[in-house]
């Protein structure tokens, strides 16, 4: 969707003065300049989430510091966002520059994105853009379909299996370490023809074996390496 509100011709320091019957509302120039255009976008959604983005113009004075809100009409949550600090209040979503990005001159453009949650049978595109308090105008249609994963509504069928499976029977099965019977915390490694096996003793002690075969460990006297003392 694009949303545009045009440039005010208003010159600094001139205002706007609107009547009504009991009531004066005075606009001053910083805000009828304002304006901006925005294109929203969903990119993909998944059951539970969607993720969107914002591309923002600023069509007024130049913004040294900047907020856009919009509303949601679905429901929507925003869990997730970049390029902006992100809160949200009921349908109403905040936007607010970071240290970064906060200056926004005429014609610039900044990029936002979000992830979210929806409801997983509508999330149509929020309404009531507005930047710094003064509203974007133009129409809501989505400029990119969202793309969904589909849900099934109905389990699939299953077909039972041909024949029963196959069960053991007899006592269970072990295996033992062929190396070291026990050894935690193993590290091993190859050097000048020699297998050098280190371990633990699950406390405060390091000890290491060493064969020129690999099955030879397994009967290669410990030497102590290291003990941990207070």
């Amino acid at each position: 969707m694009r949303f545009a509100r045009p440039r005010s011709l208003l010159a600094a320091g001139a205002v706007c003065v609107v009547g009504a019957v009991g009531a004066v509302t005075v606009v001053t120039s910083a805000s009828a300049a304002a304006g901006c255009a925005v294109t929203y976008r969903v990119g993909s959604q998944w059951p539970g989430g969607f993720s969107g983005s914002v591309d923002l113009t600023n069509l007024g004075d130049p913004l040294n510091g900047w907020t856009l809100t919009w509303s949601f009409t679905a429901g929507q949550q925003v869990s997730q966002g970049w390029n902006a600090v992100f809160s949200q209040s009921g349908a109403q979503v905040t936007a607010r520059n970071q240290t970064w990005n906060a200056g926004l001159g005429t014609g610039a453009v900044v990029n936002l994105g979000f992830n979210g949650s929806w409801n997983n049978s509508a999330n149509p595109a929020p309404t009531s853009f507005a930047l710094n308090g003064v509203a974007c105008t133009g129409s809501t249609t989505p400029t990119t379909a969202p793309t969904t994963t589909s849900v099934p509504t109905t389990a699939p069928p299953t077909t039972p299996p041909p024949t029963t499976p196959p069960t053991t029977t007899g006592p269970p099965r072990t295996f033992t370490n062929p190396i070291k019977l026990r050894g935690p915390d193993p590290w091993l490694t190859h050097y000048n023809g020699y297998y050098y096996l280190a371990t633990t003793t699950w406390n405060n002690t390091i000890t290491m074996r060493r064969s020129r075969t690999l099955g030879g460990l397994a009967s290669a006297p410990d030497t102590l390496l290291f003990t941990l003392t207070r």
